[in-house]
């Protein structure tokens, strides 16, 4: 699996460059997640505005990410798009587990603000 990532200053945002994230992926996605928390990110806004399908095991490679940044830092979704947000809200994982903004430049925002 192959992402895009950028900083603004301490701020990494990542763009998964696929359009699912499910069983043939999730466990490519889950790694590339834990690698960059593992490595000292402590803020990371995920960027899933490409992503238009996502399925159990995209689902539990999101969660297990959120799990390893607890403690480490903060983990904010940016950019969901109709799909993946109705799979969240149907999970309630819309509320209290995944913090949610429109896009990046909000996610951004939100991760400056922990300064």
């Amino acid at each position: 699996m192959d992402f895009e990532s950028r900083t603004y200053g301490d701020v990494l945002v990542i763009r998964p460059l696929v359009q699912m994230i499910d069983a043939q992926n999730a466990s490519s996605f889950k790694g590339w997640m834990v690698d960059y928390i593992l490595q000292g990110e402590k803020k990371v806004a995920l960027d899933l505005s490409g992503v238009d399908f996502m399925d159990s095991s995209g689902l539990s490679a999101l969660i297990s990410s959120a799990k390893t940044m607890q403690g480490r830092g903060r983990l904010v979704l940016c950019g969901v798009g109709t799909n993946v947000s109705r799979l969240l809200s149907i999970t309630r994982l819309d509320r209290g587990v995944f913090e949610i903004h429109q896009d990046e430049e909000r996610a951004v925002e939100a991760l400056k603000g922990d300064d």
